[in-house]
């Protein structure tokens, strides 16, 4: 694991910050805010406070606070939330089962109001009332940051870049840099962008935006062409306490810390081309895009999880929390993380967990993940129960000439429906 500069540490200048007179912005070190720092000062002409917010993306954290600092940043907070994006975002969307669309696994969505969180906390903390961020006018980052900055720090005021400049498209952004000497990480050999974190690792833009591109094979950095993985597959365990990953264990070696498991789970699924997706999705501003993702602890985390809830679940509860993971991915997307809804439906999800807990085997080959084994010391699965070769037994003794009696009542509506249908020929 890379070495990390200390939470919250001080990576620029000092410079006397007083209420009210900097603006402190959500800072990647990206095309978008690497020009936007030079841009705020010479528009608002105020210090600007850069904040960096590692949610696992693998960034050389000392060279973008290098770049902010050289761009004209006053101060720059290099802060830590990793494990705070595990366990408080990302678990809570695997219990949900929450995928947007049926595709996405709302890597993006789910990182981005931790990093709104964090921005706020510096924001008191510099005494700051002016927030910013780099997300454009046409997508759905906009939404989830400022619907935070709204709900976290209502008194200061939000400062969207891209609602403001001239700079109409990422060529104008390129432009302005060289006429201001900042460096840009978009080349003609990266015509896209790209955002990682622990969850995922996110493409979009450039020539992507043509749907007849095909992504190419250099462009994927998490996982290797499943054409190209590995001849034998992999078989894993993973083990859930409570609807919450708790142990993971592989090629002889078990890991049981959340994060751990998170990072192991990328590296041995990204080996076997496991989670890449290519998506066209419909976003909250009304314009359809195109995303292609890459999320290998992602997708087989969700594919274990649901193995134990389909133990564990009664019918009714099974498929009514279908509907509530579809609501639950949708609020995330939106941006609605830090609502009383959210909370409500964290504690209907989290009732549900409450014996979401058991073992999964699963089996992974050439980009797709096969389940070999699942169990629960909760299970309502019963093997004498659901076999042709048994009846059953005791409270449990199933007759099957019960069955006529309910096909009767539970047919009575149809059978009605078609005597009266029948009459009319």
């Amino acid at each position: 694991m890379h070495r990390k500069p200390a939470a919250g540490r001080d990576a620029g200048t000092e410079w006397s910050l007083s209420m009210n007179n900097c603006i402190v912005l959500a800072y990647s070190g990206g095309l978008d805010t690497s020009v936007m720092i030079t841009w705020l000062r010479e528009h608002y002409r105020m210090p600007v406070v850069a904040v960096i917010v590692d949610v696992g993306q693998k960034d050389n954290f000392a060279l973008i606070a290098r770049r902010a600092k050289d761009t004209g940043a006053v101060r720059t907070y290099i802060l830590d939330a990793r494990r705070e994006f595990v366990e408080q975002y990302i678990s809570r969307a695997v219990k949900a089962n929450a995928v947007y669309e049926n595709k996405y696994l709302l890597g993006t969505s789910l990182a981005r109001p931790l990093i709104a969180q964090k921005v706020v906390e510096v924001a008191r903390k510099e005494k700051a009332r002016y927030l910013a961020h780099g997300a454009t006018g046409k997508g759905n980052d906009q939404v989830r940051f400022e619907l935070a900055f709204q709900y976290l720090y209502p008194e200061a005021k939000t400062i969207a870049p891209w609602r403001e400049w001239d700079l109409v498209s990422r060529e104008d952004e390129v432009r302005f840099a060289r006429k201001h000497r900042i460096p840009v990480p978009v080349t003609k050999q990266k015509p896209y962008s790209s955002d990682p974190n622990y969850w995922h690792i996110s493409y979009e833009g450039g020539v992507l935006e043509d749907l007849e591109n095909a992504p190419r094979e250099d462009m994927f950095s998490m996982t290797v062409s499943p054409m190209k993985a590995p001849q034998q597959p992999q078989d894993i365990e993973l083990g859930f306490t409570r609807g919450v990953v708790s142990r993971l264990t592989c090629g002889g070696k078990t890991w049981t810390d959340q994060v751990r498991i998170v990072e192991q789970l990328n590296q041995i699924g990204g080996k076997h081309g496991i989670g890449r997706t290519d998506v066209v999705e419909n976003r909250l501003v009304g314009i359809k895009s195109r995303g292609v993702y890459e999320a290998p602890a992602a997708t087989i985390m969700y594919a274990a999880h649901r193995e134990v809830e389909a133990l564990v679940l009664d019918r009714a509860t099974a498929h009514y929390k279908e509907r509530v993971g579809l609501d639950y991915a949708e609020l995330i997307y939106n941006g609605l993380w830090f609502t009383p809804l959210r909370v409500a439906m964290d504690a209907f999800i989290d009732h549900t967990q409450e014996y979401v807990t058991g073992s999964v085997s699963l089996r992974l080959y050439k980009g797709t993940v096969s389940v070999l084994a699942r169990s629960s010391p909760h299970a309502l699965y019963k093997m004498k129960l659901a076999s042709f070769d048994h009846a059953g037994a005791g409270l449990l003794t199933y007759r099957q000439k019960d069955a006529e009696g309910f096909i009767n009542l539970f047919g009575l509506p149809y059978k009605v429906v078609g005597l009266r249908n029948g009459r009319r020929g």
